[in-house]
């Protein structure tokens, strides 16, 4: 299929990805990145993205699930690779066999990895995740102390290395909120007491994306960066991609498969939402719901078509949505601009998730399988026409 003839289609970027990462190492440069691709990358491709990341420097690449680990494994990822969201059962022998670093936080996990290692007859690379805050996984300060004592047990026996000790940050994209220093505190703590009792990591890290852009006391021998190796901001709060020296990855984009002129008073997708004021142009974007459209984008996401912003008219449906054109004129196989970098005029991610009440990670994330991705910039030598090789700022293409 022609890119051309493409119902709908989720360009990637791997230059933009690749110079992101430069960007964020220069950000942290005494400590190693690891490039996250949980989530098929985000939605943008987990193993593209992954070689592209490492590519650029990633010392590490991150995963939530085991399964998203084994895959990168079996496409050829050799280096340094941790995932960190187990459950009672999983792949834990796949997993030591394929020397990937998983997370424990607390015992059950410990005894599983330690049976696993057993069975595979080698030693298991495990990091332990201290709960500092969040609330999520990890081992609560007052369990700390008997999990780095069984740890250490497995340490002697032969069955475990501890690689890494981590946790997360829950209000890192609020500057200045208390619970940064207070989970900083913790974490320093729980390194300190791991350390007094032995344990020799390899790499600490607790910084996301925005403690990499904002807070150089938490960079410690890793970061780990999400979102912001995508080229979506974290936050608003902290300034645009562009503020932050970072690119927008993904642009998507779909073709238009319907132009009728219609009259004034006509009804307009599911519920009549939206009906015309006036004699009018609607145009149909074949995306809805399935696609990974918002369906609470409908009467309110942004689409450039023919260099100007238009809104969803009516209801966004599970395979299509309806535009306004007003006085305009278009034909059908014409692009409409869902959103993408914003050099062009169109629509942002952000832009999307404001229109949306979410954010952006969100907007990019739930792009469907159905929706095809397509590689440009895969030629990493070519980087240079597109990045400043002193500011890591990205620059647009002409």
């Amino acid at each position: 299929m022609s890119e051309t003839a493409m119902r709908v289609r989720a360009l990637i970027d791997l230059a933009a990805l690749r110079a992101n990462v430069r960007a964020l190492r220069a950000r942290a440069p005494q400590s190693q990145l690891m490039a996250v691709v949980k989530a098929d990358g985000y939605g943008h491709g987990a193993i593209r993205c992954a070689r592209a990341a490492r590519q650029a420097g990633a010392a590490w690449v991150g995963t939530a699930t085991p399964q998203e680990a084994l895959a990168l494994r079996a496409a050829g990822d050799t280096g340094p690779l941790m995932c960190w969201l187990w459950t009672p059962g999983g792949p834990w022998r796949e997993a030591v066999e394929a020397d990937i670093d998983c997370s424990v936080s607390g015992l059950w996990a410990l005894e599983e990895v330690c049976a696993a290692a057993r069975a595979a007859g080698r030693t298991a690379r495990i990091q332990l995740k201290i709960d500092t805050g969040l609330g999520r996984n990890g081992c609560t300060p007052d369990d700390w102390e008997q999990l780095i004592a069984a740890a250490r047990a497995a340490e002697d026996a032969g069955t475990v290395r501890v690689t890494g000790i981590w946790s997360h940050f829950a209000c890192a994209d609020e500057p200045g909120h208390p619970s940064i220093q207070a989970q900083l505190a913790v974490f320093r703590d729980a390194v300190a007491y791991a350390e007094r009792q032995g344990i020799r990591p390899e790499v600490r890290h607790i910084a996301n994306s925005p403690a990499t852009l904002t807070l150089p006391e938490a960079h410690f021998d890793l970061v780990r960066t999400g979102i912001a190796m995508y080229g979506i901001s974290p936050d608003p709060v902290l300034g645009s991609p562009a503020d932050l020296g970072l690119r927008p990855v993904m642009t998507l984009t779909a073709t238009l498969a319907s132009v009728k002129r219609v009259p004034g008073g006509h009804g307009v997708s599911y519920g009549h939402r939206y009906v015309t004021p006036g004699e009018t142009t609607l145009a149909l974007v074949p995306v809805g719901y399935a696609d990974g459209i918002p369906r609470a984008g409908s009467g309110t996401g942004p689409v450039l078509v023919g260099g100007k912003w238009r809104t969803v008219a009516g209801r966004v449906a599970m395979d299509q949505f309806v535009v306004d054109l007003g006085g305009d004129s278009a034909e059908a196989g014409e692009e409409a601009v869902l959103f993408g970098p914003g050099d062009r005029g169109e629509p942002t991610a952000e832009d999307w998730a404001r229109a949306t009440g979410t954010i952006a990670y969100e907007v990019v994330t739930r792009i469907s399988a159905r929706v095809p991705r397509v590689y440009v910039g895969e030629d990493e030598h070519q980087d240079d026409e597109h990045q400043d090789a002193d500011t890591g700022a990205i620059h647009e293409r002409g």
